[in-house]
């Protein structure tokens, strides 16, 4: 792959030159990406100059979306209104842009078709932005932490990022997908080697913590000062850059979510995957210890569930939705794409605790050792490892315990923004949430409300899943492009961009 404009990596690694506490007018970079994962990542790509057309022999599925793009093929994608792409679209997804990308690179893709996509990707080195990413650790993010013998949620097709097919690289590592799905670890390591063959390496900056990002007033107009620490050498040194825009793409994996009950503190209480995989490693589970608690209906619950189950260890499972609730995660899944998930909602269907118990249940049925208690809320942990749960009824129950997993979910960390990020949700003043409380950003440019060159993507906007964070990228892509070619910033009403006549 070529390099996506070396002239600017240089200028990129100069400013985080750890030798300079600030950086003059002259060294403000366009663009900074605080987050290193796919998000950030996919943004990288359309920022380097790889623009997406129209093939000329393309056609998709959407009968209305094809005449529409048919009406200006020799624009880009980037360079169309994507407002008016938008209308009419639908599909899993809240953000706009994201049906829409979606639809391009996966046509028909809920439904279990196969179509190619109709876009076909042109490297135009003279549109790239020049920027700068950064991250803790590798390029992939938050997936380099994942348990990584597990099956991704999603399709292996649906993690892939533009450009590099995710079945063609594995079967060059000589590896097959199982069940059209990848590990998590297969995944990590193929958005890092996407970086290099993309030729995006030099615009990545790892090892990096990012501690403020404050707007500031220079010699040469406002800008985004990002401060932070870099990992160098075994020590951590501060650097200091300046960016006209700053893009948020951090995820939602950092802080763990809490249940706020007493005793939620106590050391047999744990918050995340990785200390059950201590605790399995200590000897503390196993067929003869006490049962394991599991708190939360989330696949991530499940997962836990599984290993669990997997040492034989007894396992009690609490979650507040009923198993025929479908909100709940595992309602939504097909079968035949997910059986050990399948696997698990049965276990929480056919083994329920039921009527007034105030102790441990006994253990029936076809999963013995396993018992849930759907409807159920944690009032409280004991030091003695015994934990009070409360169900719909008011009936309570006692549970003796070896380790409890608290797996509900997880929280940004905004600590780097004015208020923790809160004056920037949908809901002011009230923690930033991917699913409750999302940052609210202008859904065709994913710029920030009321933060002008501020913009945010995935989770962060309530993009779970990689298929469609990809949409966040386009937007925000699209729109600095229009305001690099001079043709004015959105403020309001859509920007002038071709369109065909209403007909």
């Amino acid at each position: 792959m070529r390099n996506a404009g070396t002239q600017y990596s240089d200028h990129a690694l100069r400013a985080m030159d750890l030798e300079e506490d600030h950086i003059v007018p002259r060294d403000v970079l366009p663009v900074v990406v605080i987050g290193n994962g796919p998000s950030g990542i996919c943004l990288s790509y359309l920022l380097s100059g790889y623009v997406p057309y129209l093939s000329p022999e393309g056609s998709h599925p959407n009968p209305i979306l094809h005449s529409k793009l048919q009406h200006h093929p020799h624009l880009s994608l980037l360079e169309q209104d994507l407002e008016y792409l938008c209308e009419g679209l639908e599909g899993r997804s809240s953000n706009p842009v994201a049906v829409l990308f979606d639809s391009l690179l996966l046509p028909d893709s809920d439904f279990g078709a196969d179509y190619p996509s109709p876009l076909v990707w042109r490297y135009e080195p003279e549109r790239a932005i020049p920027h700068v990413v950064l991250g803790r650790g590798p390029p992939g993010g938050a997936w380099h932490a994942m348990e990584g013998s597990m099956l991704t949620l999603s399709l292996a097709n649906w993690m892939e990022l533009p450009g590099l097919k995710l079945k063609d690289w594995v079967r060059e590592k000589r590896r097959s997908v199982r069940n059209d799905r990848a590990t998590p670890a297969e995944i990590a390591s193929y958005y890092q080697h996407y970086v290099t063959l993309m030729g995006l390496q030099e615009r990545f900056v790892c090892g990096t913590t990012v501690t403020s990002l404050r707007r500031v007033s220079t010699a040469t107009g406002e800008a985004w000062r990002v401060s932070g620490l870099r990992r160098e050498a075994g020590a951590e040194l501060p650097f200091t850059l300046y960016a006209e825009r700053a893009v948020l793409a951090t995820g939602t994996h950092d802080i763990p979510a809490r249940l706020g009950v007493p005793g939620e503190g106590l050391p047999f209480v744990c918050h995340g995957f990785s200390e059950l995989e201590a605790a399995i490693a200590a000897g503390r589970l196993g067929q003869s210890a006490d049962p394991v608690l599991v708190v939360g209906a989330g696949l991530t619950a499940a997962d836990a569930v599984l290993a669990a189950r997997h040492l034989n260890a007894p396992v009690r499972h609490a979650f507040r939705r009923a198993v025929n609730d479908p909100a709940l995660i595992f309602n939504q899944l097909p079968k035949v794409l997910y059986p050990e998930y399948h696997k698990v909602h049965q276990m929480m269907t056919q083994q329920q605790a039921g009527g007034e118990t105030s102790s441990e249940p006994t253990c029936s049925g076809s999963y013995p050792g396993y018992v849930s208690f759907p409807r159920h809320r944690v009032l409280a942990f004991r030091p003695d490892r015994k934990c009070v749960l409360e169900g719909d009824g008011g009936q309570r129950t006692v549970l003796q315990v070896s380790t409890v997993l608290v797996l509900i979910g997880s929280h940004p960390n905004l600590s780097f923004l004015p208020g923790n990020g809160q004056p920037l949700g949908v809901e002011p003043g009230e923690p930033i949430s991917c699913r409750r409380n999302p940052l609210q950003v202008d859904p065709y440019t994913h710029e920030c409300a009321g933060e002008p060159g501020l913009y945010a993507m995935g989770p962060l906007v309530g993009e779970n899943f990689v298929r469609f964070l990809k949409g966040g990228a386009l937007a925000i892509a699209a729109h600095l492009g229009r305001g690099r070619r001079g043709e004015g910033e959105r403020s309001g009403g859509r920007d002038e961009l071709p369109r065909a006549p209403d007909s």
